[in-house]
């Protein structure tokens, strides 16, 4: 790992969304140098699935050998960072950093995307990074050697990296167009750059979208923090960078990255935007049982990740193929209720065929609904969709010719359990 060198020693440093995660991380790093933390984030009180908040993450700051001053900012309101901008000033002097490293994220298609997400998004990720750099750009400007530095991506127009989350690339997009034009901007005066990772980060957050099995693919926040120190030593003539987090510790001389991996050794989920098999996101996910969520569909947190309904559906996914793909051409959603109730689909119209949790990422062509007991005997064999659509159990919305359709995947699963 990166050694610290005591540059940032004194420095004040202002990190949206610290309170948890990479901005943590990054926190901690320059605290270990003796910097200044103003920890400007929303969380007062502690999520019951996201741990930690500005309060316990001053606490780690100060035991780290920094200075601390907790923040309550919700970055989409201009007088709470006004507030928590001049209350930095006031207590250190000044600022000589910003990370802009608060962001929201819903990968969910357009008809998908209620627009409070939307909102949400373009909220924190563009308006929020625009507005926090604009109020702490004046006192940046009085540093010796001020940095501007957003987590967000290289402005990649592939539009694989559109269409399954068109909202989401917007917002993020957004953050990265700050820094090509501050860069610019104020050239000679502010350092200003991105800074994003070549791999999943293993995160609460992460946790929450990935689900079982997502953090053995992903390497620790410290290498985006080791990364963000790197960039943050450098002088103010290191600007308008788009820089990967490997790439820059390379640079320092890193070459053991395993130290930074989760489980050392374990493929890495490569993170989006990056043009690296971008299609190793979908397989990945698929093949660990994580949630749909990076393939455009709604994560449904009331679904098992594991059970009955996922044994089931690993079945669905081993026989998945371009010709049943070809055959079917639909996307069927399951609403279960019951003991295993949720939300799950398969879909037999794109690609090579996909199944798992939450709803699917283009608009179902039939919508079954029945108890989740009665989902596993149909799959099972033991129940025919028939009798159990004519009985009651079974209610369809929909193309019921495709719906027939479904009784043909079941047929092949039973006979590849032979």
């Amino acid at each position: 790992m990166l050694q610290n060198t005591g540059k940032l020693a004194g420095r004040t440093l202002f990190i949206t969304g610290a309170s948890r995660g990479i901005g943590k991380a990054i926190a901690l790093k320059a605290a270990r140098d003796g910097a200044n933390v103003v920890i400007a984030a929303k969380t007062a009180e502690a999520h019951p699935k996201l741990p930690g908040t500005i309060y316990t993450a001053a606490e780690e700051i100060e035991a780290a050998g920094g200075k601390a001053l907790p923040c309550i900012v919700d970055i989409r309101d201009e007088k709470q960072i006004s507030d928590a901008v001049e209350s930095a000033v006031k207590k250190f002097g000044g600022i000589d950093i910003l990370v802009n490293n608060a962001s929201a994220i819903s990968l969910t298609g357009t008809l998908e995307t209620p627009m409070k997400k939307v909102d949400l998004m373009l909220g924190i990720n563009l308006r929020g990074t625009y507005l926090t750099s604009k109020l702490c750009i004046p006192h940046l400007l009085k540093s010796q050697n001020p940095h501007i530095l957003n987590l967000s991506p290289p402005l990649n127009l592939n539009p694989i990296w559109f269409k399954n989350h068109t909202a989401y690339t917007m917002a993020k997009y957004g953050m990265s167009m700050c820094v090509l034009g501050m860069a610019e901007e104020f050239r000679g005066s502010i350092a200003v750059n991105a800074l994003w990772p070549r791999t999943a980060v293993q995160t609460a957050a992460m946790d929450m979208l990935g689900g079982a099995g997502i953090a053995k693919q992903c390497r620790k926040a410290e290498i985006m923090a080791d990364a963000a120190y790197a960039i943050l030593s450098k002088p103010v003539s290191y600007t308008g960078q788009f820089a990967i987090d490997d790439e820059i510790l390379s640079e320092e001389g890193i070459a053991d990255f395993d130290v930074y991996a989760v489980a050392p050794g374990h493929p890495l989920l490569p993170d989006f935007f990056l043009d690296a098999e971008p299609d190793k996101l979908q397989r990945f996910m698929e093949d660990h049982g994580a949630s749909p969520a990076f393939k455009g569909g709604k994560t449904s947190t009331d679904a098992a990740p594991s059970g009955p309904i996922a044994d089931t559906f690993n079945l669905v996914r081993r026989i998945l193929s371009p010709d049943l793909v070809k055959t079917t051409q639909g996307v069927y959603q399951f609403d279960l209720s019951g003991e295993h109730a949720g939300v799950w689909y398969v879909d037999l119209k794109n690609g090579a065929g996909s199944a798992g949790i939450g709803e699917p990422s283009t608009k179902a062509d039939v919508v079954m609904s029945l108890d989740s007991d009665d989902f596993v005997k149909m799959f099972a064999g033991s129940l025919k969709p028939t009798m159990a659509f004519m009985s009651g159990k079974l209610k369809i919305k929909g193309d019921m010719s495709l719906a027939l359709k479904m009784e043909k995947m079941m047929a092949m699963m039973n006979k590849s359990k032979l």
